[in-house]
């Protein structure tokens, strides 16, 4: 095979990957792919079933592969994902340790560090990356989560310079725009527009991006409908679930149902940890005030 063909077909599962179409990045014929392209090629393919919620079946095809540093960082994305979250720390601090300069260990320790809020442990890793996109986005949404638009910013102008057209950049800018505000909301609107009209792009990939858009727009029963509609096709999607309980607590609506579904799909998905955590705040600070009766 074309070692450039073979290239260009590992691109196509990357951005199948990253826009959302799970099922085909699974559906790959990946046998004529080079020796070197093999690994990074299967990693997806489990990357994508984690995605789809196949934790157990993904823990089970890695267990005797701890020994590659790409298929044990799976192994700790399995984990993190299935709620296993100590034994997927662990794992992935032993990784970065050890393999800080392996861009799969970058990406996807990376990820699970930043699950547990170890911002700055992850950032030390994913700053050794060589040109790696994946690295560079989640950079992104770690300085995003700290209110950083600054550095977000930085980073994504940055990574313009070497990658203009990468699906992964596009998607990066869109996220610091929509943090920016203002007209960047429209931007950011437009990139998933054109993500949607793209045969190869998940719908839920495009929706859950315009949906959000439209909620910092002001554009409430836009972004209802679209997520309506998206997770009738889509019910087991996290982001379309979590995206529309925050539209849900907007309208003044009730969560409950949302958040059990999102809790059987992905126990460990970030919106329930946040929202447990502002439970438990709410609980110790009621504690301290108790009613008064009067006799």
């Amino acid at each position: 095979m074309d070692p450039f063909s073979a290239e260009g077909e590992l691109l196509n599962i990357h951005n199948a990957f990253h826009s959302g179409q799970y099922q085909n990045v699974i559906d790959f014929d990946t046998a004529a792919l080079s020796p070197e392209n093999q690994l990074p090629a299967r990693v997806l393919k489990l990357r994508a079933q984690i995605a789809l919620g196949q934790t157990k079946e993904v823990l089970s095809a890695v267990s005797s592969e701890e020994d590659t540093p790409d298929l044990a960082a799976t192994k700790a994305l399995a984990q993190q994902a299935a709620g296993n979250t100590d034994a997927a720390l662990e794992l992935a601090q032993e990784l970065a340790e050890n393999y800080p300069e392996n861009a799969t260990v970058q990406a996807l320790a990376g990820t699970v560090l930043q699950a547990h809020g170890n911002s700055e442990e992850a950032l030390a890793l994913l700053s050794k990356h060589q040109g790696n996109l994946e690295a560079v986005a989640l950079i992104v949404q770690i300085h995003l989560q700290q209110n950083r638009t600054d550095l977000a910013l930085k980073e994504v102008q940055a990574a313009k310079r070497w990658a203009q057209d990468s699906l992964l950049v596009n998607l990066a800018e869109s996220w610091v725009g929509m943090r920016v505000g203002g007209e960047k909301y429209q931007s950011a609107f437009y990139v998933y527009e054109e993500l949607a009209s793209a045969p190869s792009t998940s719908a839920a990939l495009s929706i859950v991006g315009q949906a959000v858009a439209e909620l910092h727009l002001g554009r409430l029963p836009e972004a209802e409908a679209a997520l309506t509609a998206a997770l009738e096709q889509y019910p087991d999607n996290t982001e379309l679930i979590a995206n529309t309980i925050v539209l849900n607590v907007l309208a003044g609506k009730l969560t409950g149902d949302l958040e059990a579904r999102l809790q059987q799909v992905q126990p460990s998905h970030a919106l329930l940890t946040e929202i447990r955590e502002k439970s438990e705040f709410f609980d110790a600070a009621a504690a301290k005030y108790s009613p008064k009766v009067s006799s």
